[in-house]
């Protein structure tokens, strides 16, 4: 009989050193043991040439539940997670209602989440005009720091932030220790370019995207880094999409000013020119740029100056993609992409030379670290058994009936991808196997340090 709950072994297993033969042992959920080849347990379950990776961690997310589920909700989108090979989200908090913006609005979308987890899930809190007395409430409830928009958010329950506002926040994240992820747009060059474009055909995707210049996230991220210095606070740039922002926060690093960075699959493996006029489905704020942009946010990706990729997962029902109107100035801006973030990023990774280590880098322990995870992202003695198996030889075409998430209205549809995955463990527990999940619901509502 075996010593341990579970042992698992293959001849690529990405440890935070590099890719190799190596043997998992499992106890109560945690990794126990590690050890090179050959297995320590003749019960060893054996992956072969299979990669096993640490779960993937995806701190940028839309659930959108309660209020709008109907757009998604806890069990389409932790199924989805799972599916994909990710075991950890951190949900963003707004599109609920009520939003995440106060202690109160925190306790109810937890106790709605109860129940319908198939992966961990934790929250960020909001920061919103007014709202500064429900920082400390909400931090000491368990989220694992805050977001906030410096332009429209799209919704009325989150209302967006003025340098003001944020001139009286930051003194109290600092205190906290918090974090603050912000939607780096400001709303001056938005409104300034969306007025000369109001003569154009909405349904042309250049319409749309001159209607978000680059000049409004780098004089956003701009703002940003002089708040960051001033405050000393620790600043984290969600879904960076122009290029032209990089040198600004390479100097800001250089300097040793806290900033952080985020970009998505979109923005990786997505140009402007191939995008068709009327095509909804590619809307997102801030927009898909040009060829041109994207190859150097791989640079910085391959740099680290960009430190990881999420997904910013946000389905809604097509009728607000405005999908028989192919009108991008009245489509929502959002892209799902929750089950798709491993090939999507494996493909355009492997293409320009990069390797697994990277992608565990990128999709793991990078993403662990900004919400604060001390045992998730990583394979080490004592952190949870979570990790994906999977095959970055194989292909396999995105079609709808494969995904979990609620509405499959994606860019990524009939795309040939490559990186299967096989079989996602959350604790050492198998959820997911070859497009079937194996028990009902396990996640967990994870608190700020206690994960």
């Amino acid at each position: 009989m075996s010593k341990f709950d579970r042992v698992i072994r293959s001849r690529r297993v990405v440890l935070p050193d590099g890719v190799r033969p190596a043997t998992i042992a499992i106890q109560d959920g945690v990794i126990v043991e590690i050890h090179d080849s050959p297995p320590l347990d003749s019960l060893a379950t054996d992956f072969g040439d299979s990669v096993i990776m640490p779960g993937i961690v995806d701190p940028h997310v839309h659930i959108n539940e309660p209020g709008r589920t109907d757009w998604e909700g806890f069990e389409t989108a932790t199924m989805a997670a799972a599916a994909g090979g990710v075991t950890t989200l951190v949900e963003m908090p707004l599109n609920s209602i009520p939003a995440t913006t106060t202690h109160q609005a925190l306790r109810e979308k937890v106790s709605v989440a109860q129940g319908k987890l198939f992966v961990d899930i934790g929250f960020w809190g909001g920061v919103v005009p007014g709202n500064t007395s429900e920082l400390r409430k909400m931090y000491e409830g368990g989220v694992f720091g805050f977001k906030c928009f410096l332009v429209p958010s799209g919704v009325p329950e989150f209302e967006s932030v003025t340098e003001s506002d944020l001139r009286e926040a930051l003194p109290e994240l600092v205190r906290l220790g918090a974090a603050l992820l912000v939607h780096a747009e400001l709303p001056g060059p938005i409104e300034r370019a969306t007025q000369e474009v109001s003569s154009r055909d909405s349904r042309h995707y250049s319409t749309w995207l001159d209607s978000r210049p680059a000049t409004a996230e780098d004089d956003a991220i701009e703002l940003l880094i002089r708040l960051s210095e001033q405050y000393h606070a620790r600043i984290h740039i969600v879904h960076l999409s122009s290029a032209s922002a990089l040198p600004m926060i390479r100097e800001a690093r250089r300097r040793g000013i806290p900033i952080s960075v985020e970009t998505c699959p979109h923005y990786l493996t997505i140009a402007a020119e191939e995008i068709p006029d009327g095509a909804t489905e590619f809307k997102c704020a801030p927009p898909i740029r040009e060829r041109s942009n994207r190859e150097r946010l791989w640079d910085a990706l391959r740099e680290r100056l960009v430190d990881f990729v999420v997904t910013d997962h946000s389905p809604v029902p097509p009728t607000l993609k405005c999908v028989e109107s192919g009108d991008y100035m009245k489509a929502w801006g959002g892209i799902p992409s929750l089950q798709l973030s491993l090939p999507l990023l494996w493909t355009g990774a492997h293409a320009r030379g990069c390797g697994l280590t990277d992608i565990a880098d990128w999709l793991c322990r990078q993403p662990a670290k900004l919400a604060g995870f001390s045992r998730k992202g990583e394979f080490a003695i004592g952190n949870w058994a979570d990790f994906v198996v999977w095959n970055p030889e194989d292909s396999f075409k995105v079609l709808p009936e494969a995904l979990f998430f609620r509405h499959k209205f994606t860019p990524y549809l009939e795309r040939t991808l490559f990186g299967v995955v096989k079989s996602t463990f959350l604790r050492g527990d198998e959820v997911y196997s070859a497009g079937k999940f194996l028990s009902g619901p396990r996640g967990r509502v994870l608190r700020r340090g206690e994960a």
